[in-house]
């Protein structure tokens, strides 16, 4: 059996002179495979592709290349031919041919043509020649001189390399490998586009941006952008487009240094321009703006960009162009509230995304079948499309978002089928910001019934976008709250608290949180129950501050109303107040600290719960220490935590209102009563007025 190569030039034993019966080509004990046909399925393979192969082993190079050059006329546009080829082992054998030092400049050219025709075959094809090694031996070819030669091995590299089933981290595998192939993109508008096309395809990951943008691709591909050659102005705009792709390095580099393509760029999306330039155009300048070198409010990005691509989602573009457009859109304004109301009223953007949903068309409408077959191809995607920039567009705006849901069938569309699609849940989240939306849409529609059913499992992407839906619709205004109470949602909710990923530990603390502001007893009681003094202590040192902060929020709502704080402090006082020392004492924001101050401002304003802070005289030090803070807002805290315990009307002021002069309380009101903050101010003169009544 044949051995496959390894490295370049070929020094194995394809100088046999019957090729074997089967190639996978991995390595010498490979047992022969029957021979497979282009669509996985077996063939005969014909007396004729074997003779082909039998041409490449005649010890006369003048037939050799012969054979080649009737090989690559067989093959063209015949998949079952290449199959066949492949599997009786041309590969290998036309490889060593390549890569011969005694080969003729002709045979390893016609050897390199006759690959890039197998590599055109299906992705078996390419799984093979990439198998066979081909990579490694045609960036070798890239170091003859010869033009001819060097433009037919970038042609098999581009086919290879542009397959989804490549590696493209043989691109950079050898360090050399990047910087020979910039220093070819001079030799003539072939080089130039498939080597564009190979950077394109194959920059994956902010590190492959890295080493291209280090190697000089911005002054390198700038000059392309002009050049007569159409498929060369795409590719390297295609290729500044991947470049830039959440990259602020590149990106900034485009706009503002010495090569400046941005301009060229920009006049790439004028309307008399071909649509896939515009498209691409619009693209590359998005992406810019998202990385932070373009503002939002440049005219290049509202007079030029967002009108471009919404005119990408009218009826007038193919299918695939709409679904770019619209997906290119979404991203281009998610963080900003000016270009969503100015991309809301451009063309009519809103329904002209409605009719995103009426694909396929009625199938008597279709008499052509290879149209249903597109249509339905492209349906699902323009779907998801659609909801991507619904979610989008009515991320910040109530009037926007009142245009979605009065938008034909919108919410019956999103709520069906909900589970099947994140996108979907990422417009209803969207959505779910609205007041307005929360106590209508939302209602009449139940949206609360798969949400919850979509909460018993999905996978966490998912998890984090329905339970901060879910956190909206628990909302004090929302008529949804009261059934998803009675559904049983707090155990679901608690058991989010526990999740590794900090996003669904602070929903679902943010969602308890929201449920119990104003709540009943009950539902107090039955929060505490379920959650657990011990996950709310857990939750009370949590590394992540937002956890932290909404944990705080729910301590400070359950410990709302005098009975409530009363009761919650009888039975979990101790921890209460050991945690709140605790963060009174740690490393913590102002905001975590005014906040823990506010819990115990409202443990103050409980009848039994304040002596918990009147025989703890350690407490008392501390919000000492904060009424005389330099931070206005845990002064303002501090305070109301003293004025609810010496307020005049409650059993035993007197004695807390005499403990606190003798620890010096009345002389730090006297002087925040001359504070320049005037709420402060107001404060300590109300609590002031405790002792004059």
């Amino acid at each position: 059996m044949m051995a496959c190569l390894l490295e370049a030039p070929l020094r194995i034993s394809v100088l046999s002179r019957f090729p074997p019966t089967a190639g996978n080509c991995k390595d010498k004990h490979t047992k022969a495979l029957r021979p497979r046909e282009p669509g996985g399925g077996y063939g005969e393979v014909t007396a004729t592709s074997r003779h082909y192969v039998d041409r490449l082993f005649d010890p006369d190079p003048q037939n050799v290349l012969q054979g080649v050059i009737d090989m690559k006329n067989a093959v063209i546009g015949n998949n079952k031919q290449k199959a066949n080829l492949i599997v009786l082992g041309a590969v290998p054998r036309l490889l060593y041919l390549l890569q011969q030092s005694s080969s003729s400049l002709e045979l390893r050219t016609e050897c390199a043509v006759v690959l890039g025709s197998l590599a055109m075959g299906t992705e078996n094809n390419i799984k093979s020649l990439v198998d066979c090694h081909i990579i490694p031996a045609l960036l070798q070819g890239l170091l003859c001189s010869d033009l001819i030669f060097i433009e037919a091995c970038l042609r098999c590299l581009r086919t290879v390399f542009i397959s989804p089933v490549t590696p493209v981290q043989l691109l950079y595998t050898d360090p050399t490998v990047i910087p020979h192939l910039m220093s070819l993109l001079s030799r003539s508008q072939h080089t130039q586009e498939y080597i564009t096309q190979i950077f394109a395809h194959c920059c994956k990951t902010p590190e492959h941006q890295t080493v291209l943008f280090n190697h000089g691709a911005i002054q390198n591909i700038a000059p392309l952008l002009i050049s007569p050659s159409y498929k060369v102005r795409m590719q390297a705009l295609k290729c500044f487009s991947v470049l830039a792709y959440e990259n602020a390095q590149v990106s900034m580099t485009l706009v503002n240094g010495e090569h400046d393509p941005h301009p060229t760029i920009i006049k790439m999306m004028q309307r008399d321009k071909p649509i896939e330039m515009q498209l691409t155009a619009a693209k590359c300048l998005t992406y810019m703006c998202r990385a932070g070198a373009i503002r939002t409010d440049d005219s290049c990005i509202v007079l030029k960009t967002l009108p471009c691509l919404v005119r990408m989602c009218s009826k007038e573009r193919l299918l695939e162009e709409r679904v770019e457009g619209a997906e290119t859109l979404a991203y281009l304004m998610e963080p900003d509230v000016e270009l969503q109301r100015i991309a809301s009223v451009t063309d009519h953007l809103v329904s002209m995304l409605a009719d995103y949903f009426k694909y396929p068309s009625s199938v008597s409408a279709i008499t052509d079948i290879k149209r249903l077959d597109h249509d339905l191809k492209h349906a699902h995607e323009l779907r998801q499309a659609a909801f991507k920039l619904y979610a989008s567009l009515g991320s910040n705006d109530e009037d926007i978002r009142k245009k979605i849901t009065e938008t034909e069938n919108m919410m019956d569309r999103i709520v069906s089928g909900l589970s099947e699609s994140s996108i979907k849940v990422r417009c209803l989240h969207s959505l779910s910001r609205s007041v307005q939306q929360l106590r209508t849409s939302f209602h009449d529609h139940a949206v609360w019934k798969p949400l919850m059913k979509l909460l018993q499992n999905a996978p966490d992407e998912v998890l984090v976008m329905a339970s901060s839906t879910l956190c909206n619709l628990l909302l004090e205004f929302s008529p949804s709250k009261e059934p998803i109470l009675e559904s049983g949602v707090i155990e679901l909710l608690c058991s989010l608290t526990q999740s590794d990923s900090p996003a669904l530990r602070v929903n679902g603390i943010w969602a308890l949180m929201n449920m119990a502001f104003q709540a009943d007893q009950k539902v107090k009681v039955e929060i505490v129950r379920a959650l657990g003094t011990e996950q709310l202590f857990r939750l009370l040192s949590d590394p992540d501050t937002n956890v932290l902060m909404k944990t705080l929020g729910l301590l400070r709502n359950l410990l709302s109303t005098r009975p409530h704080i009363d009761q919650i402090m009888s039975s979990h006082g101790k921890q209460i107040m050991q945690a709140v020392t605790l963060i009174l004492e740690g490393e913590h924001s102002i905001e975590v600290k005014e906040q823990t101050l506010c819990i115990l401002a409202n443990i103050a304003d409980g009848n039994t719960a304040k002596e918990l802070i009147m025989t703890n005289d350690d407490m008392l030090q501390k919000i000492k220490y904060y009424m005389g803070h330099s931070n206005v807002k845990l002064q303002l805290a501090a305070t109301f935590c003293i004025s609810n315990l010496i307020w005049n009307e409650e059993d035993g002021s007197q004695e807390r209102q005499d403990k606190l002069r003798e620890m010096g309380f009345v002389d730090i009101l006297h002087k925040l009563t001359q504070a320049s903050d005037p709420n402060l101010c107001d404060r300590a003169k109300t609590a002031m007025q405790q002792y004059l009544a």
